[in-house]
């Protein structure tokens, strides 16, 4: 068995398992999965085997898979989920795509980044980016006193009526 980190089992790795064997990991590889090397297994009467080599995938700390989707949750300010925004989205590949949040985001919400996830040989699955709206732990000055406009100014909307409705079902 070989152990691998998750971006080489997404995109793909060859490695050196002892002197003179060289296993080609294909990317999209799945923990627990098994590669074939011919011919390198234990000798037999019609010739050496066949050696399987199985794939142990380390977790990364920021991206997960669920079967040939990526995911990630990233995180996004009170501001850009209100009033919307343009946010870098970080891949596997090392580069970044950016991804548009609608104003009035809520917390939870997941889009899709077509084509950027697993790739097993012509098909490709998604990248899908949560988002997880970030309130500050700490708000002084013309922060605070924006906040506090801002809450006068919807302090008729009520967020909770419905879900009240809903309780007394």
């Amino acid at each position: 068995s070989v152990t691998i980190s998750f971006r080489d089992a997404i995109l793909g790795k060859q490695i050196d398992i002892s002197k003179g064997l060289t296993v080609r990991i294909p990317a999209g590889i799945s923990d627990g999965g098994k590669v074939r090397v011919k011919g390198r297994g234990e000798p037999g009467e019609a010739g050496p085997g066949d050696l399987y080599v199985v794939v142990s995938v380390v977790p990364h700390p920021v991206f997960s898979r669920k079967g040939e989707n990526i995911h990630v949750t990233v995180p996004v300010s009170f501001t850009e989920a209100a009033l919307g925004a343009d946010i870098p989205v970080p891949t596997l590949e090392g580069d970044e795509v950016k991804v548009r949040i609608a104003p009035g985001t809520q917390n939870g919400k997941t889009f899709r980044v077509k084509g950027r996830g697993v790739k097993k040989g012509v098909n490709a699955g998604d990248l899908m980016v949560s988002i997880e709206v970030q309130v500050p732990q700490r708000v002084d000055g013309k922060a605070r006193h924006a906040l506090e406009e801002f809450a006068e100014a919807t302090k008729n909307e009520n967020l909770r009526a419905e879900f009240l409705q809903r309780s007394r079902a």
